[in-house]
């Protein structure tokens, strides 16, 4: 049978994340006060809004409670697959270029990740 063309995964990728934190969550700013559910359904609507052609980092601005991205328009940078937690790393890996990922939980909230490069 013909093969599907094998997608060479990149060994490195750039991209932007929202994360939305919540009450008990890794490294969640002191402010956070909502819950894990209002977390995800924050981070389902920034998904929605990202995936309908928002400008990501209108979103960032918004959205994200990522201190450190916040700043850098929710850029991480270029990255290897064991720089991030696992299922940030996978989530950023499986996008095409300009993708946006769905939501993606980590022990620091849930993420939506566009692959920039």
């Amino acid at each position: 049978g013909a093969s599907a063309s094998a997608r060479v995964e990149p060994t490195s990728v750039a991209a932007q994340h929202v994360l939305v934190a919540y009450a008990g969550a890794k490294d969640a700013p002191k402010g956070v006060k909502r819950t894990k559910a209002e977390a995800k359904a924050r981070a389902e609507e920034v998904a929605a809004k990202a995936k309908a052609g928002g400008d990501f980092t209108e979103l960032v601005k918004t959205y994200s409670d990522d201190p450190g991205s916040k700043e850098r328009m929710g850029s991480v940078g270029k990255f290897t697959k064991d720089k991030m937690v696992k299922p940030f790393a996978d989530a950023a890996f499986a996008l095409a270029v300009d993708e946006v990922s769905g939501v993606v939980e980590t022990p620091f909230g849930f993420h939506v990740i566009k692959r920039n490069q």
